[in-house]
């Protein structure tokens, strides 16, 4: 790979740099879209096989999950080439083919970066780890053990146990927020980050649009390597890691989230600046001040350009006051700053387990938080299975694949029963995701809610996606405008999205019993299109269980 190569082309004045801002991302968890040649591991090809059903959501881009060559001790998430594809996906030519029929459709192109640590066989730790005097040897994050032999200081993984791993070789030990085999790299060595920037230019100049960047706020650890502070127990939360996790027992001041961070998001940002309309979404994982953490990394415009933070992706279930606190607390200290909202993912339980499965009607909850969620200020991820209402799939020990379900087992099972293969036709073998033994079984239940059987059918959930997001593109108030929140109470939550001239209010019941919610006495037009039927008269929007009602204000 050559070191800092240049811009391809001086940006467009004609081309929308804003695109991200309201944009709804797909993600694509590529084990588990489509086997395309019968191993029963999903691959690019089998992506780019069904990419007209990714289009045909109405959504602006993909997300891909890690396809990088890797020995998969972490699924993808440990790299040991970031310029090459590992071969259980396919080669660069089926990425750039990815790319290429993605424009064709109208789809951003956003990868995933994993900056923060590499495999334990890549070339540099291999490298790093020989000595303490190559050219490498700062390229990682080593320490000396105390006098006693033990670890440089309490600082904890979060995949279990201390995050220091003794090395025979450097009679050291070196930093590794998650698994053993994925050491931290260096950010303070000026030298780390060039290379990654140069890593992200490859990828800039083989077309993708943007990138999604894997635990951003690990990038830095404090060098004087403080113990980090007990966090008392009435503070600990689960947003980050399992409540059976001892890592949420530490207030984790100095292994992340460090300001020494910005000034590397700023070159990276610089970096992006160069090309037409790239733009980078930052993972957050910091249960106490997360949405700290994203105000700062997304401010004036010269970091990365949005964030997630784990507010809605954690066990607790959301509710009509937990959405208004959140996006009223973003909207002060994040003033300027923009998040992308996410429900589920490939790190959690599905929300059709972890959310509806105690609702009386879980199809029609799933409804009409997915249209809350569409309806917020920021952009969206919507991971793949969720547009057909999959459940979290239970699996015997037998069948994990996770490093961190088999460490934490039961209590936790760990990230398998969310990337379990989507499901494309209920008559086929293994729903016709591959041909093959699938690397996770396919669950039974999931197959009655396949592509095939939902598809053309009004009522389903996957209908109502399509419908909804096509409600969404409609309105532009609904992707960029600001928010206001209207006074309601209970299960209700209420607000209005403003962008140029368009004024929509957005109204959502989410309990199972009719509710009312007075949105004052303005000239409000109902909407068509969405597929709700609340309904107003001269007084308060009605609303039945589950129910939403949109209206613009004239």
């Amino acid at each position: 790979m050559q070191s800092a190569l240049k811009a391809t082309s001086q940006p467009d004045p004609a081309v929308d740099r804003d695109w991200w801002r309201g944009a709804v991302i797909y993600q694509i968890y590529p084990r588990s879209y489509q086997d395309s040649n019968g191993d029963g591991i999903g691959d690019l090809k089998g992506i780019v096989q069904r990419l007209p059903y990714v289009a045909s959501l109405g959504v602006d881009a993909i997300w891909i999950s890690p396809f990088f060559k890797s020995p998969m001790k972490d699924f993808g998430y440990d790299v040991s080439d970031y310029c090459d594809v590992d071969p259980m996906f396919g080669t660069l030519a089926d990425f750039d083919a990815l790319v290429a029929e993605a424009h064709r459709l109208g789809l951003k192109v956003m990868i995933d970066e994993v900056l923060s640590h590499t495999a334990d066989i890549h070339p540099w730790f291999k490298e790093s780890r020989s000595s303490r005097n190559n050219p490498k040897a700062d390229w990682y994050v080593w320490a000396d053990a105390k006098p006693d032999g033990t670890p440089p200081n309490n600082w904890l993984s979060i995949f279990g146990g201390s995050a220091w791993q003794w090395d025979t070789s450097r009679q050291q030990y070196y930093m590794h927020n998650f698994l053993a085999e994925q050491p931290d790299l260096n950010f303070h060595n000026k030298e780390v980050q060039d290379a990654l920037l140069d890593i992200t230019r490859f990828w800039l100049e083989r077309g993708v649009d943007g990138f999604r960047l894997d635990t951003i706020n690990f990038y830095f650890h404090s060098q004087g390597l403080e113990d980090n502070p007990p966090l008392p127990p009435e503070e600990r939360n689960d947003q980050t890691a399992p409540a059976v996790n001892p890592y949420n027992y530490q207030d984790h001041l100095y292994d992340k989230s460090r300001p020494e961070n910005l000034g590397f998001l700023e070159r990276f940002r610089a970096l992006l600046d160069e090309y037409p309309a790239q733009a980078a979404v930052g993972e957050v994982g910091d249960s106490q001040r997360g949405l700290e953490v994203v105000a700062a990394y997304t401010a004036d415009s010269k970091r990365v350009h949005m964030c997630y933070s784990f507010d809605f992706l954690a066990p607790e279930k959301i509710s009509a006051a937990k959405v208004r606190a959140v996006l009223e607390a973003f909207g002060r200290v994040a003033s300027d700053g923009w998040s992308c909202w996410a429900f589920s993912n490939h790190d959690v339980m599905r929300v059709a387990s972890r959310w509806a499965a105690n609702e009386a009607d879980p199809a029609a909850y799933l409804k009409v938080i997915s249209a809350l969620l569409m309806s917020l200020r920021g952009s969206v991820c919507i991971y793949q299975g969720e547009e057909l209402g999959l459940g979290e799939a239970e699996l015997k020990f037998e069948d994990l694949q996770d490093p961190y379900g088999i460490r934490f087992w039961p209590e936790f099972k760990g990230r398998d029963g969310c990337r379990t293969p989507m499901v494309w036709d209920a008559a086929a073998k293994n729903g016709g995701f591959s041909t093959a033994k699938p690397w996770l079984p396919v669950p039974g239940k999931h197959l009655s809610q396949a592509v095939n059987v939902q598809q053309g059918d009004a009522s389903s959930l996957l209908e109502h996606y399509r419908r909804f997001l096509a409600f969404r593109r409609q309105h532009p108030a609904l992707a960029k405008g600001d928010i206001d929140f209207i006074e309601s109470d209970g299960d209700t939550v209420a607000f209005t999205r403003r962008e140029g001239n368009e004024r929509i209010v957005c109204a959502f019941n989410l309990g199972s019993k009719p509710a009312e919610v007075d949105l004052g006495k303005g000239a409000l037009q109902p909407l068509p299109g969405h597929g709700f039927s609340g309904q107003t008269g001269s007084g308060p929007v009605r609303l039945g269980g589950y129910g939403a009602w949109f209206g613009r204000i004239d």
